[in-house]
């Protein structure tokens, strides 16, 4: 008598596939799916987190005000020039675009979305409340402002900064490797560790940057308590913190780039900072592309540098989005209102991730 089948062998392929993906879905949809639409939810409402936690009945539907009151005001209007720092870097993004697509560095999606962004941070950056407007929350889009200008600051320093390291490491020495994991070290530790040694490096007293800057005659900076210098302390510890992911991304490009273009380049002499600019940046447009992407996800989510190393100041300075958020929910009990806050700031990283998912299909076409 043949025996007969377990239940298990009976299932098909897709079947089988669905059975070992139910645990991952569930759990997926337990933490990430119901928390996200539940934020959503909690942003149409009117939410005390105090009231609401000893009586479950003290929230009130109020439909979009939330995000009214957080992102709009009185008599607002819009200039060409209301904030030239970051209308210019809207701009410079434009340009690189064209620029970028003209000499084919960048493909048709990635320049699209690539001036996508620069149109909409100097439209949006363009907007202000007019000579007797205000806006209802006065904090927000200077918030916003100062986590875009983060966020302008440190990619490209990383970016920049990650890929001469790679390209300066892309050796197979015993010297190399030890320099690869030294630059990499930064990358493990906690934000409170890289908060604390920048602490110690910016202090205008024992700090390293002071005794330095003494010994050539000059007066110590007040790094963190200086409304001119905060926001550049806060992007050189960032900066010196994101290295690592960023160039072992740019390792393996490195790596993956054949030793024949650089042969053939150096019978035409295209060697040393040529050979770079003709041979490897080209090639590594699509590793430059998801480094790009990827620090700007991750930098849109600042919190611990801000909060630990200036506490949002001086006079706000350094105030970011995430804090903002953390701030409006947990000291002013507005659960709603940083809700909308959340939505605004999971819109602007979605935006990003879509850029990442059309460029990566582009790649595997």
């Amino acid at each position: 008598m043949s025996k007969a089948k377990s239940p298990l062998r009976r299932l098909n392929e897709t079947q089988s596939a669905y059975l070992l993906l139910l645990p991952f879905l569930l759990t997926y949809g337990l933490f990430l799916i119901y928390p996200f639409f539940r934020g959503v939810w909690i942003s149409l409402h009117d939410w005390n987190l105090l009231q609401v936690a000893f009586n479950p009945d003290a929230k009130q539907f109020v439909g979009f005000e939330n995000y009214v009151r957080v992102m709009w005001g009185r008599n607002i209007e819009w200039s060409p020039w209301a904030r030239p720092v970051l209308q210019t870097l809207g701009l410079l993004g434009i340009a690189a675009a064209v620029t970028l697509n003209r000499t084919r560095r960048l493909t048709g999606a990635t320049a699209i979305a690539l001036g996508l962004a620069g149109v909409a941070l100097f439209l949006i950056a363009g907007v202000y409340a007019g000579e007797e407007g205000r806006w209802f929350d006065r904090r927000f889009w200077p918030t916003v402002g100062n986590t875009v200008l983060f966020v302008g600051l440190t990619v490209p320093g990383v970016t920049i900064s990650a890929l001469l390291i790679a390209a300066a490491l892309n050796r197979e020495t015993r010297a190399m490797g030890l320099l690869r994991t030294l630059f990499f070290l930064s990358q493990v530790l906690s934000v409170t560790v890289v908060t604390l040694i920048w602490q110690i490096m910016f202090s205008p007293r024992q700090g390293l940057i002071a005794n330095i800057t003494e010994l050539s005659g000059g007066s110590p900076i007040t790094w963190l308590t200086d409304e001119r210098f905060a926001m550049a302390a806060i992007v050189i510890a960032t900066i010196w913190w994101s290295l690592g992911i960023a160039m072992i991304l740019f390792l393996a490009g490195l790596q993956d780039i054949s030793k024949d273009l650089f042969e053939a380049g150096a019978l035409d002499n295209c060697t040393g900072i040529r050979a770079f600019w003709y041979i490897t940046l080209p090639n590594l447009k699509r590793t430059i592309t998801l480094v790009i992407i990827l620090q700007i996800i991750l930098h849109f989510q600042v919190f611990g540098q801000s909060h630990l190393m200036t506490q949002g100041g001086p006079n706000d300075e350094t105030q970011v989005l995430v804090r903002y958020i953390y701030q409006t929910a947990f000291r002013d009990s507005e659960l709603g209102r940083a809700s909308a806050m959340a939505v605004f700031l999971f819109v602007i990283m979605g935006a990003f991730s879509i850029v990442q998912f059309l460029v990566g299909r582009e790649e595997k076409d």
